[in-house]
């Protein structure tokens, strides 16, 4: 190891490959706990359909100007 305070940690507890057996089976219990991105998405787009459709439409040329039409 070459940080100190990393190799503090790994002396006080067990040896280097539990450490980092129990670091990786952390992270996948981590990553089983996260909400799925798709998930996420659909709540984002469940709350936009909430707001009422305008009828307006976006004037193209202004925001083609705003981008110097990028």
């Amino acid at each position: 190891m070459h940080d100190k305070e990393t190799d503090a940690v790994v002396l006080k507890r067990k040896d280097l490959t539990e450490t980092i057996r129990e670091a990786v089976e952390n992270e996948l219990q981590r990553t089983k706990k996260a909400i799925p991105l798709v998930e996420r998405l659909k709540a984002l787009g469940d709350e936009y359909a909430k707001y009422p459709r305008t009828g307006e439409k976006a004037d193209k040329a202004f925001y083609d100007d705003l981008g110097d039409n990028l």
